[in-house]
Parts: C-alpha cells; sequence; structure tokens
C-alpha cells in the first residue's frame, strides 16, 4: 500500500522523507543499504513507499527504524506513521497464566528379580559352553588361530572311523625341497604333546595352541619365524630342509627365531 500526501497533512510520506534525508546527508543508495545491510531492491522500494517487499509489518519497522538512523533523522515518527497507515501496531499476545506442575511422588524402587534371573542363567550358559568349548586340559585347544602363512600337515590327528597307519616324519629329503627364498619351519610332536606359539615377522600370530603326540604343523614365512616352545623336549624341528638335532629337556621352554639359509636358533 502506497503512502502519499493527503490534504489534510502536507508531510513528505515515509518514503520520500527518508530519500530527501538520505540525498540531504549526501549518501548513495548503496551506502544505506552497506551500512544498514537492507538490500538495495528494498531500499528503493521504502522510498517509493512500497512495503510490500520487506516480508511483513516487524521487518518494514526495522527497516524504517535502520534507514532513518543512517540518513541522521528520528526514526519514530516515522514507524507511528507507519502503524496508523497500517492498522496500528498488533497489541501483545498476553502470555498463558503459569502453574505449578504436580509433583510425582517417586514410588519405593523394587528388586528386579527379573534382571537377576536373567543374569544368572546367562552365567550358567556361559560357564556350561565355556567349559565345553575348551573341552578340559588335555584336549587340543579349539580357540587356536591359524592366520595366513601356517600350512597345517595332512598328518595332524583327524577323527576317523577307520584304523589308519601311522605316517613316518618327512625325513630330510622329503622336506628339501622347502623354497629358499622363505623360511620353512616344521614342528613334529614325536615325545609327547606341546604348547607353541608361532609369529612371523610383523609380529602376526600364525598358530597358538596345543599340538598333540603324533601331530605336525609347517609354516612359512618371508622373513623370519618366531617360536615359543612349551614343552620343547617333546618337538622336533626342520628348518628350511634340515632337522635339527639340538634335543631339549621334557618341559623345558624355549624361545627360538629361524631366517632363510641354515636354520639357527635366536
Amino acid at each position: 500500500m502506497s503512502i502519499g500526501n493527503s490534504p489534510e497533512d502536507d508531510r513528505p510520506s515515509i518514503g520520500r522523507a527518508l530519500q530527501q534525508a538520505r540525498i540531504a546527508a549526501g549518501l548513495t543508495v548503496e551506502e544505506v543499504s552497506s551500512s544498514t545491510r537492507v538490500r538495495i531492491p528494498i531500499v528503493h522500494a521504502i522510498e517509493e513507499d512500497d512495503f510490500s517487499r520487506c516480508g511483513g509489518d516487524v521487518y518494514a519497522r526495522g527497516h524504517i527504524r535502520n534507514i532513518a538512523r543512517a540518513v541522521g533523522i528520528d526514526p519514530e515518527p516515522l514507524v507511528e506513521r507507519y502503524d496508523g497507515d497500517h492498522g496500528g501496531r498488533p497489541a501483545p499476545t498476553p502470555a498463558a497464566p503459569l502453574f505449578e506442575a504436580e509433583r510425582i511422588r517417586s514410588e519405593p524402587r523394587r528388586p528386579n528379580w527379573t534382571a537377576a534371573m536373567v543374569a544368572a542363567i546367562v552365567a550358567v550358559v556361559g560357564f556350561v559352553g565355556f567349559t565345553l568349548f575348551n573341552g578340559g586340559d588335555d584336549k587340543p585347544s579349539n580357540t587356536a588361530q591359524v592366520a595366513e602363512g601356517s600350512t597345517p600337515d595332512k598328518t595332524a590327528a583327524k577323527p576317523t572311523t577307520k584304523s589308519a597307519d601311522p605316517k613316518p616324519v618327512p625325513s630330510e629329503s622329503a622336506i628339501a625341497a622347502a623354497p629358499r627364498d622363505k623360511v620353512t619351519v616344521k614342528l613334529g610332536a614325536s615325545q609327547g604333546k606341546s604348547w607353541i606359539s608361532v609369529k612371523d615377522h610383523n609380529g602376526r600370530l600364525l598358530f597358538d595352541g596345543l599340538l598333540l603326540e603324533g601331530e605336525s604343523k609347517t609354516f612359512q614365512d618371508k622373513e623370519r619365524i618366531d617360536l615359543v616352545l612349551g614343552n620343547a623336549g617333546a618337538i622336533e624341528l626342520f628348518v628350511n630342509g634340515k632337522k635339527l638335532q639340538d634335543r631339549f629337556e621334557p618341559g623345558q621352554v624355549e624361545r627360538l627365531t629361524y631366517t632363510k639359509g641354515d636354520p639357527e636358533a635366536g
């Protein structure tokens, strides 16, 4: 809605008053827009008494105040004229009456028997599962981890219904074909069971578990094999195609390292 001069009021309109004050102050529309952050098209529209681009009465009042201050005139008479021409300032909305929310008394906490029973059942099931999973100290550990690089031998004991003849331990000529660009370690439990741990040159675990009597395992790595033998006296070692003649005592724990070439204990 445009505001123009009426016979009863010779005062300039809001937009005309702002424009005259801007010109008198020697300011351009661009300078007023930069100082008030009101976009240039909106400043032009307000100076032409077109407030439709302001986005509502609240924004229009704010723009009038900011532009009036920028050009050096009192904004309040202009805002009052805007309110009078646009139905007046809306009455403030009364605040809703406050009330105190009813306090809820907390009931005494009771024991959560359901949660306790569930926890007990889970504990029992976990204990039974752990016992069955491990299968006792005399059985091979099912949790032994074999990573890439380990090659379990076909001579490992497997459950079968047929009686199989025990396979002889490979001779030196049988494993002499081990690649020379890698380190090859074969462990055979010939004198009883032994716990063994095998790692490659990066420290990655290749095997960690129990090697039963009659079982054997072969491991390869491009640089180094680290061993820990829990019962070294029960183990026969074949390293890079050669059988080591060193005999360890039963129950003796040995930490060994082998590289490519002739086998040497670390």
